[in-house]
């Protein structure tokens, strides 16, 4: 998403309160924290909507507006158009993180690593392909197209399920980054000496829920379909009145990319390079878009689970899910691999950076060394891979096979899962 669209705009309100108010603290986030905790921003529906995103502790969002809307100047309506354009090309852009600035994996709940089975996974014999966007409807981070090589590796022939993830977290009694309560300790280190500490409520374990719309104001915010409520985790997707009994092979959800890292790692595996992610989506296929070809996915019968419809406010169901499948509930792709595309975004081990395709290795390429993303330069991100059930083109075409989206790695969603892959 860009700065300056209607979700922006509709702050201005409350501009002069923020640019006379921010003068003496050392980072408009921490100004826009004290604010929320104590009560100071000013009672439009804009700061509202700021001081509910706030109090989830998700503070990236805030900063990333504010500062939008304080520099930001008139623009043209080809500048409009651009972003526009993108918004619709992402449909996971500056989706907000639970912890600011989280570069390390928590290691604590890790469990201990075994030896890898390879049951339930494809072997997949290296080789050299061109990785990227080989046709025009791409993001720019998805070019240039570049030749890579990859080592055999093996990886699992669907995204891993919610019985999987269960059996992970009785053998090691692991507690995923949505189910624990915000570490105050942590955030006060971002603020002002003195701050007072908020009210538990305020405090709450919490992760993002789609919720239908009928009503939106274009594809820029993307709040109008994204909520965070309290209680919704890996077992209960949808909030605390949802459950994921009776879906034993579904894919897990809600889990961050420290849960998915912390699974692979009890498993014997890891989570697979980007590289070998799109090598394995290709099946052998060279410069298709999808994995099972050029064929668009609404076109014959139903390929992959995405959307269909008016998005964000009416699903068809052509392909017979509302939200997330069971996994294999569509065709494989040439090496057998099941929902490669749709269904969830799955977490890979890389970094994300924008510009990576410029100057990546063209052997085993392992992904940058940080993260950089322009459009929120503060936050590291980890790649996604895959596109989803929320994915309509329309709006967004993440699941073609080149598609790259990003996501920091403290961040569950309903609709982000993951699959392994192992060496050996």
């Amino acid at each position: 998403m860009r700065p300056c669209e209607q979700n922006i705009h509709a702050m201005a309100q409350g501009r002069s309160f923020f640019v006379d108010e921010f003068r003496g603290y050392p980072s408009l986030q921490s100004f826009l924290i004290v604010c929320i905790f104590e009560d100071r921003l000013p009672l439009n529906q804009p700061a509202l909507r700021i001081r509910s995103v706030l109090y989830s502790q998700h503070f990236f969002l805030c900063f990333c507006l504010i500062i939008s809307m304080i520099s930001c100047k008139s623009e043209t309506e080809k500048a409009r158009e651009q972003a526009i354009k993108d918004s619709i090309l992402s449909c996971h852009s500056n989706i907000p993180s639970r912890f600011a600035n989280t570069t390390k994996e928590d290691s604590s709940q890790a469990g201990t690593s075994k030896i890898a089975s390879h049951d339930g996974m494809v072997f997949i014999k290296g080789g050299s392909y061109q990785m990227g966007g080989a046709d025009n409807e791409g993001r720019k981070d998805e070019y240039p197209v570049h030749p890579v090589e990859v080592k055999d590796f093996w990886i699992d022939v669907n995204e891993v399920t919610n019985q999987q993830f269960a059996a992970f977290v009785k053998a090691t009694g692991y507690i995923t980054t949505a189910e624990k309560a915000v570490d105050w300790e942590e955030i006060k280190k971002q603020l002002p000496p003195g701050t007072p500490k908020p009210s538990a409520d305020k405090l709450l374990p919490s992760s993002l829920v789609f919720k239908k719309n009928q009503n939106i104001d274009g594809y820029v915010d993307y709040s109008q379909w994204w909520s965070w409520v309290a209680g919704a985790s890996w077992k209960h997707p949808q909030g605390p009145n949802s459950t994921i009994d009776g879906k034993d092979n579904y894919p897990v959800v809600q889990v961050s990319w420290f849960d998915a890292q912390a699974y692979c790692k009890w498993a014997g595996k890891r989570l697979p390079a980007e590289a070998e992610w799109e090598f394995a989506a290709r099946g052998g296929q060279a410069g298709q878009k999808y994995p099972w070809g050029n064929e668009e996915v609404e076109t014959g019968k139903p390929k992959a689970n995405t959307w269909q419809g008016k998005f964000p406010a009416t699903n068809t169901n052509w392909d017979k899910y509302e939200r997330a499948a069971p996994v294999r509930s569509f065709q494989p792709n040439a090496f057998g691999l099941y929902d490669m595309a749709g269904n969830v975004w799955e977490w890979c081990n890389d970094w994300y950076r924008d510009d990576y395709y410029q100057a990546s290795p063209k052997q085993f390429p392992k992904g940058p060394a940080d993260s950089y993303d322009p459009e929120e330069p503060g936050m590291p991100k980890k790649v996604v891979r895959g596109g989803s059930f929320l994915c309509n083109a329309s709006y967004c075409k993440g699941y073609r096979v080149s598609a790259r989206m990003k996501s920091s790695p403290d961040t569950g969603l309903e609709h982000t899962g993951f699959r392994c892959a192992s060496d050996n």
